[in-house]
């Protein structure tokens, strides 16, 4: 399995310009904590990914500090350049990836580098509790066929 039959297609994204009060709004709409910022390619007008935005980046950078959140735009507290997976990346490299940067969810990208979803730690949970899930259902089919077979 590659993680782009994993990944969640058509994410939530803002712009580098975006008000930050839009993005937060974008998140509360939506029910989630993470936006891929993204940019136009000049040359191919594909959406690439050239940050990432988190409630938690908001919480500590904006709101611990008592910074005023209609002064910000999304650039100024994205995380830039973010690491990305290849849609067609097994999930095993996905994880190495995320553990090594320390991230839960990582920005899914093409073949040229455009955004096509995004991919978290709750996706490959239940990649995994499904191919679990078919393991213990194989055992307990062995056991029944052999019953059968060998009563």
């Amino acid at each position: 399995m590659n993680i782009g039959g994993l990944c969640h297609r058509n994410p939530i994204t803002v712009g580098r310009v975006d008000e930050l009060n839009k993005a937060a709004q974008l998140m509360r709409a939506h029910h989630i904590g993470y936006l891929v910022v993204i940019e136009a390619d000049t040359v191919d007008g594909r959406q690439r990914p050239v940050g990432v935005l988190t409630d938690r980046d908001i919480v500590i950078t904006v709101v611990a500090r008592e910074t005023d959140p209609r002064s910000l735009c999304v650039g100024d507290i994205m995380t830039p350049q973010p690491v990305t997976v290849s849609e067609t990346d097994s999930v095993e490299k996905t994880l190495r990836e995320m553990r090594r940067v320390g991230v839960r969810r990582l920005p899914v990208v093409g073949k040229h580098g455009e955004l096509v979803g995004i991919v978290s730690i709750d996706d490959v949970l239940d990649f995994l509790a499904g191919q679990l899930q078919n393991l213990a259902a194989s055992i307990r089919n062995e056991r029944l066929i052999e019953g059968t077979v060998r009563p």
